[in-house]
């Protein structure tokens, strides 16, 4: 069984852009601003297709019902739904000041809770991001501030350049202010509140909707200066929680390859720069690529000059 890819599920954004044809080549149609591509998800309104192998037209949730075992390992309950979505966000204007729930609060406000990580890929000059707060506060400052108008100066705002990594938890007020193409790996979640949205007007000519009391119920008011992580060019754990590990990994055709051992777990492998290729079945991987490694494969991954990629794993526990 070889790595399992996925066709891209392209969604319009009023902040989108056009970063994902003019750095990965993707066939996006002109005139069209597109703010997300999910690239793995398995949810009842949203599958990715295979379009690699012997899997290939089948959904993810197919996939996993039928080839669960050999996919996620033997252990792995078949009809829940894939732990993660992977998504790239091109993030050419602010998105909105917003809030994820944690475990807790989402179970009482009907939604889900959702841990995600923002690596950086491309940043233009002097991009910013909102992460936590300038200092700690409380519900009713936090609340009386959107009332005034002076929430931003109780806000952290951070510069980020290209290979940054933010860990986002659940509870983190967070925004990403635009000129940033981002690779988002988080919990197979859809739930988002948001806070501010800049008196702006969504594509369909309407405001969008505001959830400032499900926001105030789920913020981290103690989450103060947050800071993103300036990653180095050798192998690295950019983050570690519960929920996921994401090791960055630098290659090139002079080092040991990335070498991954079949019956361990599965993995998900991102390509953010460079070509590599698979030794056994010479299968080439491109940057923006973005496959499932399935639990009963190995591989062995060599840059064909030099690459940049991510491991996510540590999602089946």
């Amino acid at each position: 069984m070889n790595f399992v890819k996925f066709q891209p599920l392209y969604q319009e954004r009023i902040w989108g852009g056009n970063s994902l044809k003019s750095q990965f080549a993707r066939p996006i149609p002109d005139g069209k601003y597109i703010g997300e591509s999910w690239e793995l998800v398995d949810r009842p309104d949203a599958q990715s297709i295979i379009v690699c192998g012997d899997m290939s037209g089948l959904t993810l949730r197919q996939a996993i019902e039928q080839y669960g075992a050999q996919l996620l390992g033997p252990a792995y309950p078949v009809k829940q739904p894939f732990p993660l979505l992977v998504k790239w966000l091109d993030c050419q204007k602010p998105l909105s000041l917003q809030v994820h729930p944690p475990a807790g609060v989402a179970v009482k406000l009907n939604g889900e809770p959702k841990t995600e990580n923002w690596y950086i890929a491309v940043a233009q000059p002097n991009s910013t991001i909102v992460a936590g707060f300038e200092k700690e506060v409380t519900r009713e400052i936090f609340k009386n501030s959107l009332r005034n108008g002076s929430f931003e100066s109780l806000i952290h705002r951070v510069r980020v350049k290209s290979d940054d990594s933010m860990f986002v938890p659940s509870g983190r007020i967070h925004a990403i202010e635009g000129g940033v193409l981002v690779l988002e790996i988080q919990q197979n979640s859809d739930t988002t509140y948001r806070i501010y949205d800049w008196d702006r007007i969504g594509i369909d000519g309407k405001a969008r909707q505001l959830h400032i009391e499900e926001s105030l119920q789920s913020i981290n008011f103690k989450d103060v200066k947050p800071n993103p992580l300036r990653t180095n060019n050798d192998m690295q754990v950019i983050v570690n929680c519960p929920e996921f590990c994401i090791r960055k990994i630098s290659l090139n055709s002079s080092l040991r390859p990335l070498i991954i051992e079949a019956e361990d777990q599965p993995r998900l492998l991102h390509i953010i720069s460079g070509q590599i290729i698979e030794k056994k079945s010479r299968a080439l991987l491109n940057n923006g690529d973005n496959v499932l490694l399935p639990f009963s494969a190995s591989f062995i991954f060599e840059a064909i000059d030099n690459a940049v990629v991510l491991v996510t794993e540590n999602f089946i526990r």
